[in-house]
């Protein structure tokens, strides 16, 4: 499940997002060539907003066009077992400056039923807006919330808009790149986010910090690694993720 502003990310500067991930923005302006970006990550555990997907390890390719600002991409997700369900996610968004918006289309059943059959179940639509200080202040705050699809609404079929907000920070640290992010249900978000022990209202769902290097395997060929460890109080869990990008 990923925003508009974690795609143009990941084609703009070549590497995982560091929330899992962490909604950020890269400014656009300026951009007047036609620019495309093929790439994939290879996850030992799929945790996106603090919520383990329940997939296991996962291979997460992505593909994604940009111009003047606008950027159009597609992103997945197949696990490499049986376990849960294949992604296929479409985003359509704009940059300037630090800021960014976009909507995404999520979708969970890229093997199963119909990807037009819209609003029926599988389907879930999120608007999404960003703003990026600058890059001597690299604090990231973010707000993305579901508009459309049943899957956000209660058993009365009333529209929930389930919300995520989250505040990043990037930084280095002995030669590592480092993100550190606090993300937030502000009220009952079901699309994304069931609390443990049926606890309602606003909730915490992911505290994380996630670190990255480039090993070099040749000189011609270097691998991105990418490790993140997530405290969820919202679910009561915990996790250590780790990645490599291609």
């Amino acid at each position: 499940m990923k925003s508009i502003n974690y795609i143009i990310k990941k084609w703009m500067v070549g590497m995982v997002s560091l929330s899992a991930m962490v909604l950020s923005t890269v400014s656009a302006s300026g951009q007047d060539a036609l620019e495309a970006s093929a790439g994939a990550d290879l996850v030992s555990k799929y945790v996106w907003r603090g919520v383990n997907q329940g997939t296991g390890a996962s291979f997460q390719p992505s593909l994604g066009i940009a111009y003047k600002g606008f950027s159009f991409g597609a992103w997945g997700s197949t696990p490499l077992s049986n376990l849960g369900a294949y992604e296929f996610d479409l985003s359509l968004g704009y940059s300037v400056g630090g800021f960014s918006v976009g909507v995404t289309d999520y979708y969970w059943n890229g093997s199963d039923g119909s990807f037009f059959n819209y609003y029926i179940d599988n389907h879930l639509f999120e608007g999404s807006l960003a703003y990026k200080f600058s890059e001597k202040f690299p604090l990231t705050l973010s707000w993305s919330t579901f508009f459309a699809g049943n899957m956000d609404k209660d058993g009365a079929g009333k529209q929930m808009f389930s919300t995520y907000i989250e505040a990043g920070y990037d930084f280095s640290l002995g030669g590592l790149d480092f993100n550190a992010s606090v993300g937030a249900a502000p009220w009952d978000s079901p699309a994304w986010l069931t609390p443990a022990n049926g606890k309602t209202g606003f909730r915490i769902s992911s505290i994380a910090i996630s670190g990255s290097k480039t090993i070099e395997i040749t000189p011609t060929f270097s691998l991105p690694l990418f490790v993140q460890c997530i405290f969820s109080p919202a679910t009561d869990a915990s996790h250590l993720v780790v990645g490599f990008s291609f």
